[in-house]
């Protein structure tokens, strides 16, 4: 009677195995040889990329063209610190703030003398080269009798855009931007040029020379120009 029983229980874990056999069977099918490879996700994706479904990122020409520009100035700042450590390792009592302090005394004296006539204000203050041309200036405008008044309002910056040393001469560029009227008079006093209203913003950008094995500790302005 029990192995009856025994008998009738393999039969019936025969049939379960086998419908769970079939089940699978028909969900995961059957491996022939014949089959299709698995789509490659990769491979996929790079030809979708190549049709028309390619996520256009955004033009970096501005960009590009910004990041430029940073890049040169950031070099610049770096030149200029570069520059302004060789003048200070030639001449360790070089101070930077002192010098600028120092300039901006000169642009003033300079600016003035200049409107002024005063050669012999001007003369220790520039090399030959600019004297001369600050001469030459002066006299063409005394034989026109004419007669330049310059106020000097304001100086809004001083900043040094280059600094080297030129073998044994330090030179340091600096970027004046300042407030001034300016008006030419003629020998009727009549004004001929300028408003003594209008308020001028001038930038100019000055190179300031030293030779450093000189005994003269003064500096001299070497060249001058303008980008108003």
């Amino acid at each position: 009677m029990g192995e009856g029983f025994q008998f009738l229980d393999i039969i019936l874990f025969a049939m379960v195995a086998g419908f769970i056999f079939l089940r699978l069977r028909r969900v995961l099918g059957r491996r022939t040889g014949h089959e299709k490879p698995p789509p490659d996700v990769i491979a996929r994706s790079g030809a979708e990329e190549s049709e028309d479904n390619v996520v256009q990122l955004p033009d970096s020409k501005d960009w590009a063209e910004e990041s430029t520009a940073e890049a040169s100035a950031g070099e610049g700042e770096v030149m200029v610190t570069t520059g302004l450590t060789q003048i200070k390792v030639a001449d360790p009592s070089f101070k930077q703030n002192e010098f600028l302090a120092g300039a901006r005394v000169a642009y003033e004296m300079i600016v003035t003398s200049f409107a002024n006539g005063d050669t012999d204000t001007l003369r220790p203050l520039l090399n030959d080269e600019v004297y001369e041309d600050f001469l030459a200036a002066i006299t063409r405008r005394e034989r026109k009798e004419e007669t330049l008044e310059t106020t000097l309002l304001a100086i809004k910056s001083t900043d040094v855009i280059e600094a080297q040393m030129a073998g044994a001469v330090a030179e340091v560029t600096i970027k004046f931007v300042s407030e001034m009227v300016n008006l030419t008079r003629d020998a009727q006093d009549e004004v001929v040029s300028g408003d003594p209203r209008a308020v001028q913003e001038i930038t100019d950008i000055w190179t300031f020379a030293r030779d450093l094995v000189s005994r003269d500790p003064n500096w001299t302005l070497i060249a001058t120009r303008s980008s108003n």
